[in-house]
């Protein structure tokens, strides 16, 4: 079973009656905010090291690859830690470095926006098999999408690419959420979709059905987690963060 005791009493009554937001209502943004704090100067490093590509779709792909080896993943649970911290810190969780990617991005003008999604506490189970009566019944996930060429692209898309080319994902299947391997680091091996319908040809991995509910669009992941607050209670935060906050995704394979 899952647990509702260590979920935000706020973030579950506000979930409960908030109607999304549809897509076409919200054209995201390229400013600076508390979490996607592009001004800072370990964020604007990243930044630079990515303009030389030829493209913005480049551009994000190259920025995913230095994050993803310079950010070491772990299960940190501050969802709003800026992403200067992150990157100071040299490990995230998989929100914080796709926060990162957005924060990225933004800095080399490129809109982000992100899509909330309520996402079945059971498809964390096999990250945590001798602590799943203390896995939150729903987990709230910000899903980055980027405007690139007139488009929203979602991250789970960032690597698609027509047949033949050296972008493309390499393919592998779905995504089990366990190892060390995170959603962030799949979506540059496999098409991560979060829904059945409009899926793109030759996606790999469906993840629809972990979906409970949808809570629409917003512009940045600041505003989504003010709205439906982050998935842990802040007594939960508190307790856990100095532990899970550098313990290495993948750890837990040693308690199955």
């Amino acid at each position: 079973m899952t647990s509702r005791l260590l979920m935000s009493y706020d973030a579950r009554t506000r979930r409960a009656g908030t109607r999304a937001q549809s897509p076409q209502d919200v054209a995201g943004s390229t400013r600076a905010t508390a979490i996607l704090d592009h001004d800072d100067p370990l964020v604007g490093a990243v930044a630079r090291r990515v303009l030389s590509e030829a493209t913005p779709h480049d551009a994000l792909r190259s920025a995913h690859r230095i994050i993803a080896r310079d950010v070491r993943p772990v299960y940190s649970v501050e969802d709003r830690r800026p992403v200067s911290r992150t990157l100071r810190l040299g490990r995230g969780s998989c929100s914080q470095r796709m926060a990162a990617l957005e924060a990225v991005a933004r800095a080399v003008r490129v809109r982000t926006r992100v899509r909330g999604l309520l996402v079945d506490g059971t498809f964390w189970y096999p990250r945590f098999p001798r602590l799943k009566p203390f896995v939150p019944e729903q987990v709230l996930l910000a899903w980055p999408e980027f405007r690139i060429s007139g488009a929203w692209v979602p991250i789970g898309e960032l690597f698609n690419a027509p047949a033949g080319t050296d972008s493309a994902p390499t393919p592998g299947g779905g995504f089990a959420n366990k190892g060390g391997e995170t959603l962030f680091d799949a979506v540059a091996r496999t098409g991560v979709q979060w829904d059945t319908c409009g899926a793109p040809h030759g996606t790999a991995c469906d993840l629809s059905a972990q979906v409970v509910a949808d809570l629409g669009h917003f512009d940045d992941r600041d505003d989504l987690f003010e709205r439906h607050g982050q998935t842990l209670c802040w007594t939960a935060r508190t307790l856990t963060e100095p532990l899970l906050g550098r313990w290495s995704a993948g750890a837990s394979r040693t308690a199955a």
